[in-house]
């Protein structure tokens, strides 16, 4: 005996089925929009952006992952630990080390700036009070790009503080200094080479006594009669010996001459007091110049790199390992 067979059963399951998918049940399962993203998502998508120009400079965005320089910072706006760079990605974030206490705080960069070529970063006033700069004032700092833990981020994203990394220590603060100084514009369109000090002339050995000219000799003297005896002749007159002269006092080291224009020179280093670069010009054979605030320390002229080359090691060999060849212009 057949049973009949309904066939609409299966396609009434079908319609439930579908029905089912789209209640609201199903709805609410899904995640509601308008809420804000939270975790590592927060920092994307990443803009790295066009090239820009502030006054006769370009300035190109790049996604540089090994970042690390040293220029001036400035305090402008934003809320939160935040900044403002010119060629980073945004977001980012970067450790900022204060040169003159060795302070570092991390930093979220979120804008493109400062609009202008002589600073290096933009901080907001939290991020600047943190650091210890001064109320809207500027500073030399060193900037490094960092990859964070999401905690610390997520407090930046919040508008709080991460915590201070430990202070970098004196010997490193001076090597970035004297970087800082080596990049700075320090030399001005016309240069005027500075005055020598005092005492410098190189001094005019005195003449040496010559060797003592030979007596004339006398006319023979006539044989006298055997009758008469001839008085003994004069006993020799001792002839004096010269007096001894003073050894000649040694010249004073000759200024080196600047390098000529177009040329190549190897670039030592800067110092803010003229006896430091004075002494250490002296130590690798160098001249010293004056370029503003700073004393500088060169050694050449070269015609080209393959003649510096070797006076670039030595100095380098002398412990001053930032020095580099540059244009003597």
């Amino acid at each position: 005996m057949r049973f009949p067979v309904n066939h609409a059963l299966p396609l009434a399951a079908l319609i439930l089925l579908g029905a089912a998918t789209g209640s609201p049940a199903a709805e609410r399962k899904q995640p509601p929009p308008g809420l804000p993203v939270t975790g590592p998502a927060a920092d994307y998508p990443v803009v790295v952006g066009e090239p820009f120009t502030i006054g006769d400079k370009v300035w190109t965005p790049v996604d540089q992952l090994n970042y690390d320089a040293v220029g001036q910072a400035v305090t402008g706006v934003g809320s939160g630990v935040t900044g403002a760079h010119k060629t980073l990605p945004l977001p980012c974030y970067v450790e900022v080390t204060a040169l003159d206490s060795g302070r570092t705080i991390l930093v979220r960069l979120e804008r493109r700036g400062p609009m202008t070529n002589d600073a290096l970063v933009e901080l907001s006033p939290d991020a600047s009070a943190q650091l210890g700069l001064p109320a809207g004032g500027r500073g030399p700092v060193r900037v490094r790009r960092v990859n964070p833990p999401e905690q610390e981020r997520a407090l930046l994203r919040n508008g709080r503080r991460a915590a201070e990394r430990m202070e970098t220590p004196e010997g490193l603060l001076k090597v970035l200094r004297r970087k800082l100084a080596d990049q700075s514009p320090l030399v001005p369109p016309t240069l005027t080479p500075p005055a020598m000090p005092a005492g410098t002339a190189v001094a005019a050995p005195k003449p040496q006594p010559g060797p003592a000219k030979p007596a004339a000799a006398k006319p023979p003297v006539a044989a006298a009669p055997a009758s008469v005896k001839a008085p003994p002749p004069p006993a020799p007159k001792p002839v004096p010996k010269p007096a001894a002269q003073p050894a000649p006092k040694p010249a004073a080291p000759r200024a080196a001459t600047p390098p000529s224009k177009g040329s190549l020179v190897v670039q030592v280093a800067a110092f803010s007091s003229e006896a430091s670069a004075r002494k250490v010009a002296g130590q690798l054979g160098g001249s010293v110049s004056q370029a503003g605030k700073f004393w500088r320390v060169r050694v050449g002229p070269y015609s080209n790199r393959a003649q510096a080359a070797p006076a670039l090691e030595k100095v380098k060999r002398a412990g001053y390992s930032d020095a580099r060849i540059q244009s003597a212009e």
